[in-house]
């Protein structure tokens, strides 16, 4: 069965090779006989053209002027590329020459640019003071309409490298420095980079107007002023010194801050009443704790001695006992008693005052803190809440006030505390000795 298979698969292909042979040999055929049919009709049209020759005359002279007017088209073609080609030229060069000058004009403007920002940066620097005339040609370059020269160009990047340079130095110079009272006079400033100057131990400011140094309205806290001393004085090696890394700002605020005086003015009326209550309070209980003191030891005299004396408690009672001579102790015990309740008052004198002062301090406070907050208030109410320096005063003196209450408050219990405690122990001794009597006589 596979035999035929492949004998059938045979013929079918070959039969397929004889009919494609039969059909390229029609083919080339065909061909010749049209090459002989086309050789034919050349051969027609040549001989009827060489037979008439005015036609061949007369396309000959088309032909010529046919190329006559194609030179003529070629020959206008040719001068108008030339000349679109000079033109290009031309637009080529001056776009070279314009692309030039914006490059240029690109680059004088960064550096008007940056001369008008460095002059705004050095009229505010404290370089400015050692080196004051060096932003005339900043001034030239930043207002210029015309290009800046070579020279300007060189004297605008020294100053900004003078300006880094100096940045890093400490140095020292003579310099006119005014006075609080706008008073000039010459002294030697020490330079910290671009963030402070001191002279004469006294931090100096910068004022960009004049272009001079001046005195401060009010220097810094005494731990500060001791830095600028020593830097003053220093002459080798490394000094501590307080720097403002914000050339001013930080210094200007430090100085805005109130000491303690301004604190208490702060305070108004009812801080000054509470700081007038607290002092005299504190020295009424430290002088009531010197006299208990001095009395005490006048009583622990009194105990290791057999002289009676009058000038402490302890012996005026004992001379009580001693000048009324009872053997009855009971009588005697009322006696003693009699005067023990007239010694306590003296020794407990000014406790009840202590305390009511200690009492009154927190009191104070809170009616300067509820008074504070009214002005408070009372400035929103008039001018809104838009600018905090307004409400300042009201809110300082509410929370001023409370501190001063609890200044107040917080010594006069602990000093309350020490009084009340050493008037305990002279009014014990009292009773114990006073007891300690009785029993020797009950046992006599």
């Amino acid at each position: 069965m596979k035999s035929l298979f492949i004998v059938l698969v045979m013929a079918f292909w070959g039969n397929l090779a004889v009919a494609e042979h039969l059909g390229l040999d029609k083919l080339l055929s065909e061909i010749k006989q049209t090459q002989g049919a086309e050789s034919k009709i050349d051969a027609a049209k040549e001989t009827a053209f060489l037979a008439d020759p005015a036609k061949q005359k007369q396309m000959l002279e088309v032909a010529q002027a046919e190329l006559a007017k194609q030179e003529a088209i070629n020959k206008q073609l040719k001068a108008e590329l030339n000349s679109s080609h000079d033109q290009a030229t031309q637009l080529e060069s001056k776009l070279a020459e314009r692309s030039e000058a914006l490059a240029l004009d690109e680059l004088f403007g960064v550096a008007r640019q940056v001369a008008g920002d460095l002059k705004a940066d050095l009229n505010n620097s404290l370089i400015s003071s050692q080196f004051p005339d060096r932003t005339k040609t900043l001034g030239v370059i930043a207002d210029a309409k015309a290009l800046p020269s070579m020279k300007e160009l060189e004297q605008l990047w020294f100053t900004l490298q003078q300006e880094m340079t100096e940045s890093g130095k400490v140095v020292a110079f003579d310099s006119e420095i005014l006075s609080t009272k706008g008073e000039p006079r010459k002294a030697k400033v020490i330079r910290i980079g671009a963030f402070n100057a001191v002279a004469e131990g006294q931090y100096l400011n910068y004022l960009p107007e004049t272009g001079k140094l001046a005195d401060l309205s009010r220097q810094p806290e005494s731990k500060f002023l001791d830095l600028a001393e020593n830097i003053a004085e220093a002459k080798t090696g490394t000094v501590d010194i307080a720097v403002d890394p914000t050339r001013g700002a930080m210094l200007g605020m430090l100085i805005q801050t109130p000491d303690f005086s301004e604190r208490l003015q702060q305070g108004g009326l009812i801080g000054y009443i509470t700081m007038i209550l607290g002092v005299a309070g504190f020295i009424y209980g430290v002088l009531r704790l010197v006299q208990l003191t001095l009395t005490g030891n006048k009583m622990f005299k009194q105990m290791n001695t057999t002289e009676l004396s009058d000038d402490n408690p302890l012996g005026r009672v004992l001379a009580v006992a001693e000048k009324s001579g009872m053997e009855d102790t009971d009588n005697l015990e009322l006696l003693l008693d009699e005067a023990i309740t007239r010694e306590v008052p003296v020794l407990e004198k000014g406790l009840a005052i202590i305390k009511l002062i200690a009492a009154i301090g927190p009191l104070l406070g809170l009616l300067g803190t509820v008074t504070g907050m009214i002005v408070t208030f009372q400035t929103i109410s008039l001018y809104g809440s838009g600018d905090p320096k307004l409400m300042a005063e009201g809110i300082s003196q509410a929370l001023v006030t409370t501190v001063q209450g609890l200044c107040v408050a917080i010594p006069l219990l602990f000093l309350h505390s020490i009084v009340a405690a050493r008037s305990r122990t002279l009014v014990q001794i009292l009773d114990e000795q006073t007891a300690g009597l009785i029993s020797r006589r009950a046992g006599k």
